[in-house]
């Protein structure tokens, strides 16, 4: 069962409205945290996009196998989408994610714009459904749905010509990637972040 987390004990109460809390204007702070999280992550997407072009030649024999390091990439849409709660959070964090990296010079340009768009709109879509409240088995469920957006398009742009079972095995990678970095990582990092205090603005924002 999904059970919902406030950030702190005592916002249990405002935690449960968050439905009407998250159609309201966004605070200061919560602006703040998703850019924040967005700009960090787009400075570590820089790094990981030569990291992932550096190791391919070790994925040389069974290229598929790279998906494991996939998760990474999918990270900012789901954990803005765990702290913030506002509707928004996970598109404008993934989608300023890549525009950071592809402005720190990714090397596949202004498509990595379009990967944020789409590994945005998907946990989105996951949060929206769940009114903003939020679970482990919610960023799990988040994280699997921004990894099938980023092997949709990874299959039509990249790999069309890969044999089905190169495929399959493509998707199992990337998806287990997507789940345990971006679903279950994301949740575990809001919940240390959470532990130290400095996410008790949010919650008295919300």
């Amino acid at each position: 069962m999904d059970t919902s987390v406030p950030d702190i004990k005592q916002h249990q109460q405002s935690d449960a409205l968050t439905v009407s809390g998250a159609v309201g204007r966004w605070s200061t702070a919560q602006i703040v945290v998703t850019a924040t999280i967005a700009v960090a992550f787009g400075v570590v997407f820089w790094s990981w996009n030569l990291l992932w072009t550096a190791t391919g030649t070790a994925f040389a024999a069974l290229p598929p196998v790279q998906g494991l390091m996939y998760g990474v990439w999918l990270v900012p849409g789901v954990l803005a989408g765990i702290i913030v709660r506002r509707p928004g959070a996970a598109f404008f964090a993934a989608t300023l994610a890549a525009a950071t990296s592809a402005l720190l010079g990714s090397q596949w340009g202004l498509l990595a714009v379009v990967y944020g768009v789409a590994q945005g709109a998907a946990p989105e879509l996951v949060f929206a459904i769940r009114q903003y409240r939020v679970g482990i088995v919610t960023a799990i469920v988040a994280g699997f749905a921004t990894g099938l957006a980023s092997l949709g398009l990874d299959l039509v742009i990249f790999y069309p010509t890969w044999s089905t079972s190169w495929k399959w095995l493509y998707a199992a990678t990337l998806l287990t990637s997507a789940v345990v970095v971006a679903g279950i990582g994301s949740w575990f990092l809001f919940r240390a972040l959470q532990r130290t205090g400095v996410l008790d603005h949010l919650a008295r924002a919300r």
